[in-house]
């Protein structure tokens, strides 16, 4: 239907909204500005010389990867290599995320509602067994725990680890072995747009249709060790179901990982050169250097030019110079009081882009009173607990499933006579991890609060023996354990539970009732 045309000038608005057969009224556009020169709400929206230089277009996670991850895994294994704080930072990584003693397996298979002790025992023993070094690693040499710690090396420096199941026969005596790769072998630089079945290849890794990981291609190692051997005739296919890859995500869509410290890089290097030249200006300053001034009238014949003058100092010594001669030092003052501020600003802006508190990333203690140093390890703890999950849903989960599926099929998890069978796997798939805990900062005042918490119903005493790391079941046999080895040595029992309790041996000892008193049962 064709609308007739009228004159914007001559109808009102309630004319032009009956002709549009609508009950909403035109609205008159607004005069006065340029089509496209209206003021944003936002100072970082704004376009003027003063962001000439920052981005104003979104860019994807492939643009992200393919621009910024080759450059940044390079200089990130640069700063590992020569920086002081990059090195500490990994090293802050092993110990907080893996530990000096690994993630603990806390096996909780049930026959209904109560835990099958038997089969947790074997489990466990079965577990312990395979994380040896001739176990888990296909060269057998390094056990789970450096697997890890290796892991998290990789994750924090290149951005990303990738390690290849092994089954059968080449997974060597348990038939489940792990084999570690280099990320950067698997070439980011590797695209294919279409493929057979509508398959591609982005960033090293092909895709299915639907975006779904379908296999890996990696350079062929050279024995040699002449380095990376680029091109598509070099690559070797591994099918996306032998490779755990591990990353933390940042942006939708992200294939590849990005170094942990890639926000921190730049002001790292920059303070590193900071520093190596205010050492060098400080040893040049203390040395005393000067120079020789000479009065014009006495200054050296031209044939003499070419003969050094030296002055050998030794201390206690005044020497004479020669007659025209002035001495000049020259006793350059930096690094002076802004040095430490500066330096520790610059500490403070790379350890919050890396999650870790000032105080353990510079390894700097003065003047931090309790307060401070508090909060801050608790901030940076909840950031470790993040990443600990992260490992565990990532990499320790997925090994242990693998693992126990060789060991049942082989006939491996067993505990003397009890031998665990395949047909209850899933049963047996269900575990707890427990990662790494640390001390308590006021270990007085924060027990006294763990106390007060399982007295009032708050919390149980399970959950703050996780807290501390341990594992409740083993706590508790060890309990039992020193109560039956205190008795069989004739300790009276009021001073074991005291002991054992933090009772006095007043308050443990039963009180029997007195003659003609009923006890508590009323007998």
């Amino acid at each position: 239907m064709a609308w007739p045309f009228t004159s914007r000038r001559s109808e009102s608005p309630d004319a032009t909204a009956q002709m549009r057969k609508t009950s909403i009224p035109r609205v008159t556009r607004r005069r006065g500005l340029p089509i496209g020169s209206a003021v944003r709400s936002y100072d970082a929206a704004q376009v003027d010389r003063y962001t000439a230089g920052w981005g104003s277009q979104p860019m994807t996670a492939d643009d992200i990867i393919d621009r910024n991850q080759k450059i940044l895994v390079a200089r990130s294994r640069e700063q590992a290599a020569n920086n002081d704080y990059m090195k500490n930072y990994l090293r802050l990584c092993r110990q907080n995320i893996v530990g000096s003693r690994g993630i603990s397996l806390q096996a909780q298979a049930k026959d209904g509602d109560r835990l099958d002790t038997a089969a947790n025992d074997a489990l466990e023993l079965f577990w312990h067994k395979w994380c040896r070094a001739e176990n888990c690693d296909h060269k057998g040499r390094r056990s789970f725990r450096l697997i890890l710690q290796g892991a998290i090396t990789a994750a924090a420096k290149d951005g990303e680890f990738m390690i290849r199941e092994l089954r059968g026969k080449a997974a060597g005596p348990m038939g489940y072995a792990l084999q570690t790769l280099d990320p950067q072998r698997c070439p980011v630089d590797y695209n294919i747009d279409r493929l057979s079945g509508g398959r591609f290849v982005r960033q090293g890794i092909e895709y299915s249709s639907e975006g779904r990981a379908l296999a890996y291609y990696f350079m062929r190692y050279d024995n040699r060790g002449t380095g990376y051997a680029h091109g598509s005739s070099s690559l070797d296919r591994i099918a996306a179901g032998e490779i755990i890859h591990g990353f933390v995500e940042d942006v939708e869509g992200q294939r590849r990982g990005i170094p942990w410290a890639a926000t921190a890089l730049w002001r790292m290097k920059m303070l590193a050169g900071f520093e190596k030249s205010a050492l060098v200006n400080a040893r040049i300053g203390a040395a005393k250097t000067g120079f020789i001034e000479w009065d014009p009238e006495f200054a050296p014949d031209e044939e003499d030019d070419d003969e050094e003058f030296v002055i050998e100092h030794a201390g206690g010594e005044i020497q004479e110079l020669p007659v025209g001669a002035k001495f000049k030092e020259w006793n350059p003052q930096y690094p002076s009081g802004e040095f430490s501020p500066f330096r520790k600003a610059m500490l403070q802006g790379a350890g919050a882009g890396l999650g870790v508190a000032y105080v353990s990333f510079a390894n700097d203690l003065e003047g931090v009173n309790f307060s401070s140093i508090r909060q801050g390890v608790l901030d940076e703890r909840e950031h470790w607990m993040d990443l600990q999950e992260w490992l565990i849903e990532t990499l320790v989960d997925r090994v242990y499933r693998g693992a126990l599926e060789a060991g049942l099929l082989l006939g491996l998890v067993k505990n003397g006579p009890i031998r665990l069978r395949p047909e209850s796997r899933e049963k047996y798939e269900n575990v707890l991890w427990q990662a790494r805990r640390w001390a308590w900062v006021d270990p007085a005042k924060d027990i006294k609060a763990e106390v007060d918490s399982k007295n009032n119903l708050l919390t149980s005493p399970s959950e703050i023996i996780r807290k501390s790391g341990r594992d409740p079941q083993t706590v508790w046999k060890n309990m039992a354990a020193d109560i039956d080895q205190m008795k069989s040595a004739g300790i009276p029992i009021e001073f074991i539970m005291a002991s054992v309790l933090g009772a006095t041996p007043q308050q443990a000892t039963p009180q029997q009732p007195q003659e003609g008193e009923e006890d508590e049962t009323g007998t």
